[in-house]
């Protein structure tokens, strides 16, 4: 979902994160790195949990599975939040907002393993909720309506996504609407409070 996010933000608006001076091959490069880091990271330490047994299936359908591995990815979004925020320099003093997204996105994985200790909110809906609220707060905050087919498609996606976590039985519609509320105030509470 972050990589869905800076894409469309970096090669359809670089202008609100302060990149639209930069090539698009530096732009690029950056969503490789935010790919790596809020993807590949996260999915090599779940699949690691699951080989040594501490994650018994891999789509973390139990409490009790989904517990470490959020609060883990937490962990690897908040470093990846400080990297960006205070540690690259440039990235840091251009494009702030791309830390503080990343944090945000770091809060709403940190309170859905809090809800997970007891119940288990939908994950999918948190994340494409959350795409959701940002570009949608950031295209009334600053007017942009080239964000306006992208929005489109988005709410398409997340109407895509909620029927597949139905029909796959994975989730409750209150699961999924909670998920859906708990990433799209998220979202808006950033931008409007931090952008």
């Amino acid at each position: 979902m972050p990589t869905l996010l800076f894409g469309v933000l970096l090669f359809q608006v670089p202008s609100v994160l302060g990149m639209d001076a930069f090539s698009s091959s530096l732009r690029l490069s950056l969503l490789v790195l935010i790919f790596v880091g809020t993807f590949m990271v996260p999915s090599l330490l779940i699949y690691y949990l699951f080989r040594i047994g501490y994650v018994r299936n891999m789509q973390l359908t139990s409490l009790s599975d989904r517990r470490l591995p959020y609060f883990l990815t937490a962990v690897v979004y908040l470093f990846l939040g400080y990297l960006f925020t205070f540690r690259m320099q440039l990235v840091s003093t251009l494009a702030p907002e791309i830390g503080i997204l990343i944090a945000s996105i770091a809060v709403s994985i940190l309170l859905v393993g809090t809800i997970s200790l007891s119940w288990q909110i939908s994950a999918h809906s948190v994340g494409i909720g959350g795409v959701l609220g940002a570009l949608a707060s950031i295209m009334l905050k600053f007017g942009i309506m080239d964000l306006f087919i992208p929005l489109t498609l988005l709410v398409s996606i997340t109407g895509f996504v909620a029927s597949a976590r139905l029909q796959l039985n994975a989730h409750t519609p209150a699961q999924i609407i909670a998920g859906l509320a708990l990433g799209l105030s998220i979202s808006l509470l950033t931008v409007y409070w931090f952008m």
